[in-house]
């Protein structure tokens, strides 16, 4: 039986995003934890700034984005607009002082995310909320993007 180049062409691509994949592993916390020079095993520099994983969608109106950052206090996020990258920085809450801990998961720490948004947006617009942990922002489309519906009439 002869196989067809193109059965070839295709498993040879699926070896390579299978190996891309393992390669470039889902974002641990636990991995990123222990920032601000305290030590569980991956000590990071005091420099280090966490990524904030968001989940971004879009509609005629805007652009949604939501992250989770429980326990930080609202007052201290911030968020920035300039040209075309929004900015989100804040820290999680320090990890309990001199505790000896069994098992830590939780990042305690500086975080960032960046985002460049390649459309224009009206940054006036920009809102913000957060509850129960979750930040929402909204941020608008400017008016000269966002579709227009145009009438026919009839004559």
């Amino acid at each position: 039986m002869r196989t067809h180049p193109y059965n070839t062409l295709l498993r040879e691509f699926a070896n390579f995003a299978n190996a891309a994949e393992r390669m470039t592993p889902a974002y641990d916390y636990a991995r990123n934890g222990g920032s601000n020079g305290s030590t569980n095993g991956h000590s990071q520099p005091p420099s280090y700034r966490a990524t904030l994983p968001v989940d971004v969608w879009a509609d005629e109106q805007g652009y949604t984005l939501q992250a989770y950052v429980p326990g930080v206090n609202p007052d201290e996020v911030a968020i920035t607009m300039e040209g075309e990258e929004l900015t989100i920085r804040g820290q999680f809450p320090t990890a309990q002082e001199g505790a000896k801990f069994a098992k830590r998961e939780l990042f305690h720490g500086p975080f960032e995310r960046r985002l460049t948004i390649n459309a224009p947006v009206d940054a006036d617009g920009i809102t913000a909320e957060y509850s129960n942990g979750v930040l929402i922002l909204f941020v608008p489309k400017a008016e000269e993007i966002k579709p227009k519906q145009i009438k026919v009439v009839a004559k």
